[in-house]
């Protein structure tokens, strides 16, 4: 039995899974788990990169402890956010969370300065605040001396790999997402960094996924007596990245669903995809295993967590089994809403800004948590079904099934609400999925596994998927209708437009 050891980081929270492989199947066991929440100072957002450290290297630790040597390990997390190193390789700062609001400034003025379309021609990448470009182009106009004080910028993988390892790369699916990188040549735009006035000495070499960085230098878990020969590999360090390697799909093209703290919606293909009605509907081109992914960033299960937390501020039971149970006993349709609306990407009473949402959009708001959590399932089915729309016409294909891969896969209300909107079966599974394709990269990296084609039916014999049929097809289909005549009263109400 081979251990591989993944460690997956997520928005709101971080796993150090066990990956154990008998050369015909993967297995996962959870060995460690913690909360991942952002730091607040002042109006500042940040990420405590420290204390994910330490939470991995307790996690390896224990690992080692129950199970001896570690083949191998690598890291996948959310894209974006960042951290500068000085010429010593001192973290200067806490790397800024991407929901900080100076983003949103940030890229009105980026996009006045280059334009829209040409940046999406540039990039092939998705317009959100978020995106590495904007964060950077926020920090110089911030704080220029710490940017002048930085000798490398690494995003938050590869500054952990370098905590770990003391090696330094830019892992290209990651990179990706940054907006900073030519689409059609996958090196960074130094163009368009100097038409901004962005630092590009700070960007470093791009590494391929399913490559070996180095090794654990880490002197604290070098004193466990396991670790000096295991291998730090670079795998897709995108956790949707990694999420799709798991998708258990037969069918060459298909859709899938990265769910949870974000939806993310798209499908494979071998080449960026751009052009006019990918700018229009605000695709995305992000790096993949040996592929691209076209996809559209869609809220997620972000909004439960916020109405979780605004239900435990008012002394409210906010339980996910509950707060599902109610939904599924409220009546259908009781308001809709377009969940990218993007007043709620920021931290603040996701309800209330829903209920605002209903009064500007003709609706009644919610009067309690099932009706609200219905409202918010449903109006996610059908922003995949206007997404799977968009997808059918960029590519000229028609999809049979949508694959609902990662934790948000666990949801069965919502997952047959996204049968029953898109009129398509779905088929969920696997629920840790960045951590499966996370360890499957570093089978073909370390030599286990021959290509991706042999990953691809490794994926097959590993997971055990759940599939839901439509119901409801016609009133949902009206349903969709109305939907669609709320999202343009709500983007019309609120100037949804950049």
């Amino acid at each position: 039995m081979l251990n591989l050891l993944s460690v997956d980081l997520g928005a709101s929270s971080g796993r150090v899974m066990r990956a154990a492989f008998n050369g015909e199947a993967l297995s996962l066991q959870e060995v460690r788990r913690f909360r991942n929440h952002p730091v607040h100072i002042s109006n500042r957002m940040y990420t405590n990169v420290y204390g994910i450290f330490q939470e991995m290297k307790w996690g390896i630790a224990e690992v080692v402890k129950t199970h001896g040597h570690i083949e191998s390990m690598a890291i996948d997390s959310w894209a974006v956010d960042f951290g500068l190193l000085d010429a010593g390789g001192h973290l200067l700062d806490l790397p800024r969370h991407y929901r900080d609001p100076r983003n949103v400034n940030a890229m009105r003025e980026v996009v006045s300065h280059i334009g829209k379309s040409q940046l999406f021609q540039r990039t092939g990448i998705q317009l959100q605040p978020f995106n590495t470009l904007y964060q950077l182009y926020a920090m110089v106009q911030e704080n220029a001396n710490l940017v002048a004080a930085a000798n490398q910028l690494l995003l938050l993988p590869d500054l952990l790999n370098f905590f770990l390892a003391g090696e330094a790369a830019a892992e290209f699916t990651n990179a990706t997402t940054t907006q900073l990188l030519e689409a059609h040549t996958a090196n960074w735009d130094l163009d368009l960094a100097s038409q901004l006035q962005l630092p590009a000495r700070l960007l470093p070499d791009i590494a391929q996924p399913g490559n070996v960085l180095g090794v654990i230098r880490d002197h604290e878990l070098l004193q466990t007596g396991q670790l000096a020969t295991t291998r730090v590999v670079h795998t897709a360090s995108h956790d949707t990245a990694a999420a799709v390697v798991s998708v258990p799909a037969s069918e060459q093209n298909y859709v899938y669903i990265s769910s949870g703290t974000w939806s993310l919606m798209g499908t494979v293909v071998n080449e960026p995809v751009i052009g006019d009605l990918t700018d229009k509907f605000n695709f995305t081109n992000e790096g993949g295993l040996g592929n691209y992914r076209l996809l559209k960033n869609v809220m997620g299960l972000w909004l439960i967590q916020e109405v979780q937390r605004a239900l435990e501020a008012l002394g409210e039971a906010s339980d996910i089994l509950r707060l599902v149970h109610r939904a599924r006993m409220a009546a259908p349709f009781p308001y809709m809403f377009d969940p990218d609306d993007p007043r709620l990407l920021q931290v603040g009473n996701i309800p209330d800004t829903i209920r605002q949402i209903c009064v500007e959009t003709g609706q009644r708001p919610p009067a309690d948590s099932g009706s609200l959590v219905r409202g918010i399932f449903e109006s996610l089915a059908l922003k995949y079904r206007m997404v799977l729309d968009q997808l059918e016409l960029v590519t000229g294909q028609h999809y049979g099934a949508i694959h609902i891969v990662g934790g948000g896969s666990q949801n069965q209300l919502l997952s047959q609400f996204a049968a029953n909107a898109t009129d398509r079966m779905v088929i969920t599974g696997p629920v840790e999925a960045s951590a499966t394709g996370n360890a499957l990269v570093q089978l073909l990296a370390i030599g286990e596994v021959a290509g991706i084609e042999e990953l691809t039916q490794l994926v097959r014999q590993s997971v055990e998927p759940v599939s839901y049929l439509p119901r409801d097809t016609d009133v949902w289909a009206g349903g969709y209708d109305a939907f669609q005549r709320i999202v343009a009263k709500q983007a019309a109400a609120h100037n949804l437009t950049i």
